[in-house]
């Protein structure tokens, strides 16, 4: 009897059990499907006789990378505009790794490795100065049943009210990955396994028609990142290509939403558009394009009221120089590009507050803090390069006060190389009696002692301040009866 009833229920609760543990099994087995259907066409594979990346165009310890995370049993490719760039004959400026191992795994595996980010969950692997960024696969921020059960400590994302995604350490396949990529060239796969790439968004076919183009609906994908905007602008003059007109057209209304980016990543992403060797062509692209309005709105003001005035001239001719100097590879720095593109702003405020009253210094100094203010709001542009801004627009007046001790004084200034190279440009933008200022400088500073003096002297009442004179205390004499 005890043998009959092991046998029934034991039975019964062991085919339940097995049951149980296949069902589990193939949960896990399934793949996690994307919401909806796939944004995506078919993968294509491309071998290595079908493209001209070799592992000598790749650095040394992205390949350490992806062949130790194989050894440890994980999937790894490099990923995005490494490839890209590989593709179109430049050099890819980083190297960065995608792979199904998370990132304190991929911490596990490397001991020079450190995990940065809160939005994006990032491992940096360091190799003295090079860095390589190893990512985990993304996967869909929302739309999934089981995506709370699955893993709920690794899959935590947030949207806001605009769509757009402030958190988002949701992992996933490499196809749900290369779905959120943002432009169908980046969303390119290198393998270190057969060497192949694999083309999920027909990147390939990007690049040989020379287009940027989102992948999935351009409203959306930039809701859920407006950065993307820049992005695209960047890459579009980067590479030589043009915006894809289904991804170019909402640029203008969805402009408005850079406000959401916090200032110091606008910031970044500024310095990139402007210190990349084509600031000029990316500086007329978001002009065009509605976007220079919400980063600098007091330069975009004074564009519309006089579209090819000084304010233009100046902005152009100040990316021009830089580009030039970005193609020599001569040192660059923000703070003298911001401090061409709001120089008018501040000019044009002091003259407003010299007209109600105040000197020309207090003018100048409340104008600088006024509009610096402003704009802080929007990019937050670092202290150290706001203190060399003030210094650059400080000078400017100051180099029109040369008689007496005070040219010799000037020369000895910190940044008057930079106020000297501003006015120049002033110079060229304005014309009139700038460059005949600039000319005197110029001469001045590669003059000898006695040439320096003879300079001077020939200036008369010109170079002398013509502000208000101090007016000397007189003690009254003691009379008599005193």
């Amino acid at each position: 009897m005890l043998d009959f009833c092991r046998r029934t229920f034991g039975g019964k609760a062991t085919k339940a059990n097995n049951q149980k543990t296949k069902a589990a099994s193939k949960v896990q087995q399934a793949p996690r499907q994307a919401p909806g259907a796939s944004l995506l066409p078919a993968v294509q594979r491309l071998s290595r006789d079908q493209h001209a990346i070799s592992r000598k165009d790749i650095s040394p310890n992205a390949l350490k990378v992806l062949y130790r995370l194989k050894d440890a049993g994980f999937d790894a490719y490099l990923v995005g505009g490494c490839i890209r760039d590989l593709l179109l004959g430049l050099k890819p400026k980083d190297f960065d790794v995608v792979t199904n191992a998370k990132p304190e795994q991929v911490k596990q595996v490397f001991r020079n490795c450190r995990l940065i980010g809160r939005r994006f969950r990032l491992a940096h692997v360091v190799f003295g100065r090079e860095v390589i960024e190893v990512a985990t696969f993304r996967g869909h921020h929302s739309g999934a049943d089981d995506e709370a059960d699955t893993a709920p400590k690794l899959k935590t994302a947030s949207l806001s009210d605009h769509g757009q995604i402030l958190r988002d350490n949701v992992y996933g396949t490499i196809e749900e990955d290369a779905e959120r990529r943002d432009f169908t060239v980046n969303a390119l796969y290198y393998s270190v396994n057969d060497f192949c790439i694999y083309d999920f968004a027909n990147g390939m076919q990007a690049i040989a028609a020379r287009k940027i183009e989102l992948i999935g609906d351009p409203e959306t994908r930039y809701r859920e990142d407006p950065v993307r905007i820049l992005r695209a602008i960047r890459f579009a003059t980067k590479l030589n290509m043009q915006i894809a007109p289904a991804s170019a057209e909402p640029i203008a209304q969805l402009a408005v939403l850079l406000k959401n980016i916090p200032p110091p990543r606008l910031f970044d992403e500024l310095v990139k558009l402007l210190l990349a060797g084509k600031a000029f062509d990316n500086f007329m692209l978001m002009r065009d394009s509605k976007v220079l309005k919400q980063l600098l709105p007091q330069l975009d003001k004074l564009l519309k009221q006089e579209p090819e005035g000084k304010a233009f001239q100046l902005a152009t001719k100040a990316l021009q120089n830089t580009d030039e100097r970005v193609d020599a590879d001569k040192p660059v720095t923000p703070a003298f590009i911001f401090a061409a593109l709001l120089w008018y702003p501040v000019e044009l405020r002091s003259q407003m507050l010299i007209t109600d009253g105040l000197s020309e210094i207090d003018a100048m100094n409340i104008a600088m803090t006024e509009v610096l203010d402003d704009i802080q709001r929007t990019i937050a542009i670092p202290k150290r390069f706001t203190l060399s801004m003030r210094d650059i627009w400080a000078l400017q007046s100051r180099l029109t006060k040369r008689a007496g001790r005070r040219a010799f004084k000037l020369l000895e200034q910190p940044k008057f190389r930079g106020a000297f190279d501003f006015l120049q440009l002033r110079a060229e933008a304005e014309g009139g009696s700038l460059v005949e200022l600039a000319l005197w400088w110029e001469r001045f500073q590669f003059a000898d002692e006695a040439d320096r003096l003879q300079l001077i002297n020939q200036l008369g009442k010109e170079g002398i301040d013509k502000g208000p004179r101090r007016r000397r205390s007189y003690k009254r004499k003691p009379t008599a009866e005193q």
